[in-house]
């Protein structure tokens, strides 16, 4: 994904192209997607919602339920054709952090073949992160912070983690 607006239109679609929603749901599964800690406002939900209508990705209607209209977002063809298009695009940004989790949330559509380069460009990602922690760890300058240690020392043990999930997910996709 190029940019923060591009993921949220790849989740946005990906969502939309199993059912059409509202905004409120929209938010909803946004936020199951990003976790807890990142909400995801009204306030560039909408915007983007009208952005992607004015392009034709998707269209709107009003649903009346019992107390009150809700406007339904659903994807159009050329939406689905879009979403299709962004499932199949591998570049290194969908293995960085932001990236790689919203197209994983979606890895479903993706095919095998860009699902493994997706899971190997994560994987090497994090060795050479790792590689820079264990570094940063057995130079450790004098008069640095035990936490900022400490906090080292978590990062490279919770990236160690995710290459060894990683290696048996690429195992798994080879299959």
């Amino acid at each position: 994904m190029r940019s923060r607006s591009e993921s949220l239109e790849f989740a946005l679609l990906g969502l939309l192209s199993q059912s059409p929603l509202h905004g409120y749901e929209l938010r909803k599964r946004m936020s199951a997607i990003f976790g807890p800690f990142r909400a995801l406002s009204f306030s560039v939900l909408y915007p983007q919602l009208r952005k992607m209508m004015e392009a034709g990705l998707i269209d709107a209607s009003v649903a009346d339920t019992s107390r009150r209209s809700r406007i339904v977002y659903v994807i159009t063809a050329k939406g689905t054709k879009r979403f299709e298009t962004l499932a199949e695009t591998v570049s290194p940004d969908t293995w960085e952090d932001e990236g790689f989790e919203i197209r994983f949330a979606f890895f479903g559509p993706t095919s095998t073949k860009n699902r493994v380069r997706i899971l190997e460009g994560r994987h090497r990602r994090l060795k050479e992160k790792a590689e820079i922690l264990r570094g940063e760890l057995e130079k450790s300058p004098v008069g640095i912070d035990k936490y900022l240690e400490e906090w080292r020392r978590h990062s490279l043990e919770s990236a160690q983690r995710e290459i060894d999930w990683l290696e048996d997910m690429i195992k798994t996709e080879r299959k």
